[in-house]
């Protein structure tokens, strides 16, 4: 499916581009990016944060740092496909209810229809732990060191209806050393996860990123 790419607008400090940001888990990535546009002039906010497991631990650190969270679990179809498109549903109707302008993905574990992600093309951002277009999927650190990659880190891109396939917007690279294992790596990159999406949402909200 050819996405018909549209940017979002530009952002104001009195009117911030709106944001939703989908977990999963501990929602490190959320926070950090939250704690940026909560310390600076920023033209983006966080209107909502939504997991797709109650019991992520991002949830509650959303709610400590004052941004609205949602659990919206998968619900209970055996049909697979059917699964995925009313949860979908869901969410699409939790975006609407807090009038969110552009979805950030961080640490979202699941693989969004093209049905979702069609209407959304150019206002859906992911962070990848790997230089894409190498190393796609959930488990990019055990494959980079499975590879003796001596070099690995981070990518963001646009969600297209591939999985890690999206036009690549910026990169951050860090070294792997032959000391290193999935953990260590882990840490490293997330430490530059946290400094490039911000970086990249605050070009996004200030019209500094062309069209894929």
């Amino acid at each position: 499916m050819a996405e018909d790419w549209k940017l979002p607008r530009i952002g104001t400090s009195d009117e911030p581009l709106r944001l939703a940001i989908l977990i999963s888990g501990s929602g490190s990535g959320m926070e950090a990016l939250v704690r940026h546009q909560q310390k600076s002039e920023c033209l983006h906010t966080t209107s909502v944060v939504i997991s797709d497991r109650a019991n992520a631990s991002g949830l509650s650190k959303a709610e400590a740092l004052g941004v609205n969270a949602i659990a919206i679990p998968l619900p209970d179809i055996s049909d697979r496909l059917e699964r995925r498109i009313a949860h979908e549903n869901e969410v699409t109707k939790a975006l609407l209810n807090s009038d969110v302008e552009v979805i950030i993905l961080s640490g979202y574990m699941r693989i969004l229809t093209p049905s979702f992600v069609k209407p959304w093309a150019g206002r859906i951002l992911n962070i990848h732990p790997s230089l894409l277009p190498d190393f796609p999927g959930a488990h990019a650190h055990r494959d980079v060191i499975a590879a003796k990659a001596t070099k690995s880190g981070c990518t963001v891109h646009f969600v297209d209806s591939g999985m890690d396939t999206g036009p690549i917007i910026a990169q951050e690279q860090v070294d792997v050393l032959p000391e290193d294992d999935e953990d260590s790596l882990a840490e490293k990159v997330k430490l530059k996860e946290h400094l490039l999406y911000p970086m990249v949402i605050d070009m996004l909200s200030s019209g500094k990123i062309k069209s894929p």
